[in-house]
């Protein structure tokens, strides 16, 4: 019986532990590919406050300067104050004129109701003249003409009643009490209250936490309503937007584990959570978005933006708004 023998070159041999090691790369990467999607299509991000000012007026001097990390409440920079000193005090003038006219209207309501009693005595007296005279009359010790005038100033003395009492409702409607507060004292007060808040809002504040961004303010503009001046980037408020190819989307939902490493930090990585999907893809909702029923379509796998947060932010790490990232998310 003949034996046989297979004998390897050294170069056979490299090329079977080639060929071994290249299966076993790839099972390890079927493995992993089936545990997590991975992308590279991923942006840090946070959010952003716009600051503007709510009165108009000149900047007289300014606190805060570009890149300038600020906490919540901390002077930015101030707006001239006095002629928002002078509109405080001219409507607390109007409202200790509005208090003065308030009193005024108590004394008129007063004096219309002195006034209904006044006429209804004058009617009291005029209808027992009307009684005795009818008595005469009917008796013949005065004539007729006398019974007449009798009724005509009973008449003149009821519409004195009713024109006193009319006055009163005047007098009343004007006050028009509601809490001891007349709706003139109200406006007033809504006034001064407004022109309180216009002068504090001269000082503009730091809404939010972060860092000053996109700073160009100096003393000596004026600033508008609503215009915004600069932003603030929000501390403690970053996430990841990842966009995923549509076909790389199974297993990624809301609570999925999720492992960040943002090119700036190659060596560090965050780790978070899926937080949500988008509703649509992202060529859906740009600004010119594809219109595919032409008859030069070409089917092109879209990407939806998903939301990773950052669970574990590290100080010596500090993110950046529009760096790159790599978001892996474990899908089992």
């Amino acid at each position: 019986m003949t034996k046989l023998t297979f004998r390897l070159s050294p170069r056979g041999i490299l090329v079977l532990v080639g060929l071994v090691i290249a299966a076993i790369a790839a099972a390890w990467w079927w493995h992993e590919s089936s545990l997590y999607q991975k992308t590279e299509n991923a942006y840090v991000n946070a959010r952003i406050v716009q600051v503007s000012s709510l009165v108009m007026g000149p900047v007289v001097r300014v606190d805060a300067r570009d890149n300038e990390y600020v906490h919540k409440s901390d002077v930015l920079f101030r707006i001239d104050r006095r002629p928002f000193e002078a509109a405080l005090a001219e409507a607390e003038g109007k409202l200790r004129l509005a208090e003065q006219g308030t009193r005024q209207d108590e004394s008129d309501v007063l004096a219309a109701q002195a006034d209904v009693a006044q006429q209804t005595a004058a009617l009291n007296n005029a209808e027992s003249q009307l009684r005795r005279t009818t008595e005469l009359v009917q008796r013949n010790f005065m004539s007729k003409q006398a019974l007449d005038d009798a009724q005509a100033r009973v008449r003149t003395a009821q519409a004195g009643v009713e024109a006193a009492k009319a006055r009163v409702a005047k007098a009343r409607a004007a006050l028009a009490t509601s809490g001891e507060t007349t709706p003139a004292v109200r406006v007033a007060q809504a006034e001064v209250e407004k022109a309180k808040l216009d002068l504090e809002h001269t000082v503009v504040r730091a809404a939010e936490e972060g860092w000053i961004t996109h700073f160009d303010l100096t003393a000596g503009t004026v600033v508008t309503p609503g215009n915004p001046l600069f932003a603030i980037v929000v501390a403690h408020s970053f996430w990841v937007d990842a966009n995923f190819k549509e076909t790389e989307l199974h297993g990624v939902v809301p609570g999925r584990p999720a492992t960040v490493v943002v090119d700036m930090y190659p060596d560090h990585a965050f780790h978070g959570r899926v937080q949500s999907l988008a509703g649509g893809t992202g060529a859906a909702f740009s600004l010119l978005p594809p219109q595919n029923a032409n008859g030069n379509w070409v089917k092109v796998t879209q990407r939806v933006p998903v939301r990773i947060s950052i669970d574990d932010p590290d100080p010596r790490f500090p993110l950046r708004v529009g760096a790159t990232a790599t978001v892996s998310v474990s899908v089992r």
